[in-house]
């Protein structure tokens, strides 16, 4: 049995009530929601928030709200993984059996879709992976990245010496977007991460489809693609 997990507490830096923060007329968290929703393949959802209020909106798509996350692990320096390890000893007490897979959906990525979702879990099903994350496309490419040390740099990745131009660099460089997590449930207890080094499947999706909204800018972004969209 597969479980969504959608961390949402209250607190928030950046933006102020960030998971309920409006974006072209809907709370952020209520993209996720949705996502989830028209997936295939998710038939159980944990909500992990210790706000009222947000537990009271998402019971208005299905979600148990039962759970509550407490306020040791809902602070901004609180690890994800004790939120998750909390949440999976409540739920198997409640429901007397564990999940054998944990998918985690953050609301911040709100231009994640079903068909991210669903093939994210197809790849992973397909495969021998414990853990899987996904990635996209880095933008700016590490051969033109350069890292200070002092008063000399140096390049993050060595570019060929001669190129006419980026399509030249090799390497396919990723970047961990947070979007989906997934992982098989004893496996991600055993370690303790979703990534694993070396070894986690990398599930590749748009770059656009992966912004993490942290910021302002950032929400404005994503209500700027959701408007090309439509």
């Amino acid at each position: 049995m597969l479980l969504a997990f959608v961390p949402a507490r209250g607190g928030s830096k950046g933006i102020p009530r960030k998971n309920l923060a409006l974006l072209a007329g809907k709370p952020l968290i209520q993209y996720t929601l949705e996502a989830l929703g028209a997936s295939k393949y998710v038939q159980h959802v944990l909500l992990s928030t210790d706000d009222e209020e947000i537990a009271e909106f998402c019971a208005r798509f299905g979600v148990g709200t039962h759970y509550r996350r407490p306020p040791n692990l809902a602070g901004d320096a609180a690890p994800m993984i004790a939120a998750v390890e909390h949440a999976l000893q409540w739920y198997t007490a409640e429901h007397g059996k564990r999940p054998d897979e944990l998918l985690l959906l953050q609301p911040t990525s709100p231009l994640r879709t079903a068909a991210d979702i669903d093939g994210a879990i197809e790849q992973f099903r397909e495969s021998a992976a414990q853990t899987l994350v996904s990635v996209h496309r880095v933008a700016e490419h590490p051969c033109e990245c350069v890292v200070a040390h002092g008063d000399t740099w140096e390049y993050v990745v060595t570019p060929p010496p001669v190129v006419a131009g980026r399509q030249d660099y090799l390497g396919k460089y990723y970047y961990i977007n947070g979007a989906v997590y997934l992982a098989r449930t004893d496996t991600l207890l055993r370690e303790r991460r979703f990534v694993v080094p070396g070894s986690t499947l990398l599930y590749e999706m748009p770059r656009e489809r992966g912004i993490d909204v942290d910021t302002p800018v950032d929400l404005a972004c994503v209500a700027a693609l959701l408007g090309m969209r439509h």
